[in-house]
């Protein structure tokens, strides 16, 4: 009777643990567009999960409106701009280069070139202004001397 109450209670998280069922459409083949549409879409409250990969409601949401769109027989390219001129450039996945957008995409490799550029520049006036020593015969033999003695131990 033990073990079974104790059964009871190990599986009870498991069985409280079923989730709602997800909207899909009638059709398959229309789910199976809309998903690989969703794919491309950035999810506008997680900001890094694609839309068919968000469990958000908004993004709930813009599924069920891109699958409306589908099933009145607009094309992907209508469905992105009318989400484009609704929520701006940042609902695509990958956003195109605009004369706005261009610091945002090649500014990184902007600074690495720079950082670049400065270290070698850093590199080679350091190089110049430190000197190198050159021993006497008496330093050397001293330096000899005591390899000598780290050998011998």
């Amino acid at each position: 009777m033990k073990k079974l109450l104790i059964l009871i209670f190990c599986l009870l998280p498991t069985f409280s643990h079923a989730g709602e069922a997800k909207d899909m459409a009638a059709d398959p083949v229309l789910e199976k567009r809309m998903i690989g549409l969703a794919e491309n879409l950035r999810c506008l409250v997680c900001q890094n999960e694609s839309l068919a990969s968000s469990h958000a409601e908004l993004a709930e949401d813009l599924r069920r409106e891109v699958r409306e769109q589908m099933a009145q027989g607009k094309n992907d390219q209508e469905i992105m701009d009318y989400l484009v001129a609704r929520y701006g450039d940042f609902v695509l996945y990958k956003p195109p280069v605009k004369s706005y957008t261009v610091l945002l995409w090649f500014g990184p490799f902007a600074l690495l070139l720079v950082g670049a550029g400065v270290l070698v520049f850093q590199l080679r006036k350091r190089r110049k202004t430190v000197q190198e020593t050159v021993l006497t015969p008496e330093a050397q033999q001293r330096a000899a001397s005591l390899l000598n003695e780290e050998d011998n131990k």
